[in-house]
């Protein structure tokens, strides 16, 4: 079932659509089931006239489904959405805090990404886990809590406004087959959000209570830098299952992800391992290997804490590019992918996601 799913995914997204791109990277896929051959989902245009547009990309995609060895039937659906964002839903705001623990009914478990400093790619590692794990087969949703500089949008490569059809429930966004949410998809990407701690906790608490997460298997949440509220409100209100930090082996870097370490344990939020990330450069002509942050700092680390190492990571431009365009490296194939793969694997096999 897997892996027709995965043919189906792959045959939609060489379906080209007006105004550029496909089917599967403009997040035009919905419902998507397939079940003994048949294969239903729902094309969503955001409007009508765009609707009428994609309507030759609709039998061209049934024609390509019908080629697909299995496939004993599709039926597509083509619906125009209307975006309307109702004017009573206030981000950053909430009518009265709560005193309970803020898991969202339906997800197994919640993952904390955190590091001690900007810049370490943590944002990179949790996108790209994030579509590995999807690609293990696991429901995975995305929400960015990096609420002065969330960057999940661009590398997720989506874009639209959430719809909100009451004004108080908020309906995430998917793509590359994890259902994302964040602050930034919410504001205008060129305003700063110049907040105090209770908007901040308000947001995040808006982001965890009112968006229709559904079931998840695993909710992996992109934290900001450092220690501060937000981190704080996550793992004191919302029953974390545990945390991952990133770092780069330079010394700096690792002077910060030892705060981190010191904030989880603090809170009572065990730490599942560590991620060296940037860890070495391989040049692509000639092969040879730089360390251009150092050397196995943290997997030092990991090993005067008793923490495991779970991932080394190179400095790799096409991750870079990859995130840039809104696809993530994980979604296709090839060393960084593997790498990712394996990431994912591991914390599948160990339960941890």
């Amino acid at each position: 079932m897997a892996e027709l799913r995965n043919e189906v995914m792959d045959a939609l997204a060489r379906v080209a659509v007006p105004g550029g791109g496909d089917l599967v990277s403009r997040d035009l896929v919905r419902a998507l089931s397939i079940a003994d051959g048949r294969v239903q989902f729902v094309i969503e245009a955001p409007s009508p006239d765009a609707a009428r547009a994609l309507e030759p990309a609709q039998a061209q995609a049934e024609a390509a489904l019908q080629l697909l060895p299995g496939v004993t039937q599709v039926s597509i659906a083509l619906t125009a959405h209307a975006e309307k964002a109702p004017p009573n839903l206030k981000i950053g705001r909430h009518p009265k805090p709560q005193a309970h623990p803020m898991k969202p009914s339906g997800v197994a478990r919640i993952l904390a990404i955190g590091s001690g400093k900007g810049g370490v790619g943590k944002s990179t590692v949790t996108s790209n886990l994030a579509v590995a794990l999807a690609k293990q087969g696991r429901k995975v949703g995305l929400l960015d809590a990096d609420i002065y500089g969330p960057s999940q949008p661009r590398m997720m490569g989506v874009s639209k406004r959430p719809a909100s059809p009451d004004g108080k429930t908020i309906i995430p966004l998917q793509n590359h087959g994890v259902t994302l949410m964040s602050l930034g998809l919410m504001l205008d990407e060129r305003k700063a959000v110049v907040w105090r701690g209770p908007m901040l906790m308000g947001a995040l608490q808006q982001m965890l209570g009112q968006v229709a997460w559904g079931e998840l298997d695993v909710l992996l949440v992109d934290l900001p830098p450092g220690t501060g509220d937000v981190a704080m409100t996550l793992c004191q209100k919302s029953e974390v299952t545990g945390a991952i930090v990133v770092s780069t082996p330079q010394d700096v870097a690792l002077l910060d992800a030892r705060k981190a370490l010191d904030m989880f344990s603090s809170l009572n939020t065990p730490v599942l391992g560590l991620i060296e990330n940037m860890s070495v450069y391989c040049c692509p002509k000639c092969g040879h290997e730089e360390h251009i942050f150092g050397s196995g700092g943290v997997a030092a680390e990991a090993d005067a804490v008793g923490l495991p190492l779970l991932a080394q990571l190179p400095i790799d431009l096409e991750t870079r590019v990859a995130g840039d365009g809104g696809t993530p490296v994980a979604v296709g194939q090839g060393a960084m992918a593997e790498a990712y793969a394996k990431l994912a694997q591991g914390l599948v096999q160990g339960g941890m996601a």
